[in-house]
């Protein structure tokens, strides 16, 4: 009986790490309506040190200050505007989901126009607007700008981007997005990778834990979740409930080539069946060594001239040929390719080429 006891904590000692390695739920998935809204508007930034838009080239910017100055019964159509310290910018926030009205949220602000810098500058009310047009939050205050410039008569720095700001909680909800999470009988999750495998578990997982038939994989990206009968409390309290769960997650074997970085990244269940490997290197050397040719002395009619002299060495570096065996794992093709000596560049080279020749069971993505 002691044995059995010993016995069943090991294997339980070495299960626990395996389950705490997968990842819950509310990592993998996104619950269905639960997201931020993008949101803009097109403002006026004040108060620049003669670095805003020149307002005969930016018609925009001008406009928009005729139109500002009109609601406070100032009409300057007619006048000839000079001023540097006014620019037109575009404003964007992201509205998150369930929001209240009054709560703040940060805001970017990013020169529209030829202004120099955004340093120092106060953004006026600026309405922000969804998709749909809909006037969600207000945007004001004074920006908060990493970069700089500096211009001298021989010489200039610029460091970072001047023109693009930030204000913290700049921005006001004044409208909230009116959805009852709460009182829904059904949502539904999305897999951020899709994977029939993986939507399979997650909905086995789910049911598993309720004990009963309550989440169902319709597609490789959703799980249908029901609520059942007999849950004492609302879908909120069930989303809470199985976000917590632990999900052993599935993907499929791909080969990511990024050729710009010379980047590779595999998947741990690519596999490689059944090849020859041989890489060697190619090098050609041509010198120019001209030589001057003169006419001996007191010979009637001869000249000196350049005659070319051209060396070309080829230098081919031979490396033996390396066998992986039957299907290898990721290590064992890892392995093998470093064994032969290969560079990333030329690592991408030969995994096209095993990809080519059909002994690569994996996708390959090129970035």
């Amino acid at each position: 009986m002691t044995r059995l006891l010993i016995a069943c904590l090991t294997l339980f000692c070495l299960a626990a790490p395996l389950a705490a390695a997968n990842p819950r739920i509310k990592d993998i998935a996104d619950v269905e309506g639960v997201r931020d809204n993008q949101l803009v508007g097109y403002g006026l930034v004040v108060g620049l040190d003669g670095t805003g838009d020149t307002l005969r080239n930016a018609v925009f910017t001008r406009q928009a200050l005729n139109s500002m100055l009109e609601r406070f019964n100032i009409n300057v159509r007619e006048a000839d505007l000079r001023t540097g310290n006014v620019a037109a910018v575009i404003v964007t926030a992201e509205l998150p989901p369930f929001s209240m009205q009054g709560s703040r949220v940060d805001v970017t602000v990013s020169a529209l126009g030829d202004s120099d810098s955004l340093q120092g500058g106060v953004l006026i009310a600026t309405p922000l607007m969804a998709a749909n047009g809909d006037v969600y939050a207000v945007a004001q205050g004074s920006l908060a700008v990493g970069g700089f410039a500096a211009e001298g008569d021989g010489a200039s720095i610029t460091r970072g981007v001047p023109t693009n700001g930030r204000i913290a909680n700049g921005g006001v909800i004044e409208r909230e997005l009116d959805w009852d999470l709460a009182g829904q009988a059904q949502i539904r999750l999305a897999l951020r990778n899709p994977d029939f495998t993986t939507a399979r578990r997650m909905a086995q997982t789910i049911n598993a834990f309720l004990g009963a038939d309550a989440a169902a994989a319709q597609n490789p990206s959703t799980v249908a979740l029901t609520r059942p009968l007999y849950f004492d409390g609302d879908m909120v309290a069930l989303i809470a409930e199985v976000e917590q769960l632990r999900v052993e997650t599935d993907m499929r074997a791909r080969v990511v080539i990024d050729e710009s970085t010379g980047t590779i990244v595999m998947g741990e269940d690519v596999r490689v069946s059944t090849v020859a490997i041989a890489q060697g290197g190619l090098t050609i050397t041509v010198t120019e060594s001209p030589q001057v040719s003169q006419a001996l002395p007191f010979a009637d009619g001869g000249e000196t001239v350049e005659v070319p002299r051209t060396t070309v060495n080829v230098d081919e570096e031979l490396r033996e040929m390396g066998v992986l065996n039957g299907t290898v794992s990721l290590r064992e093709l890892v392995d093998g390719l470093n064994a032969l000596g290969v560079s990333p560049r030329d690592m991408i080279t030969i995994l096209q080429s095993i990809k080519a020749a059909g002994a690569l069971q994996a996708e390959i993505e090129v970035l």
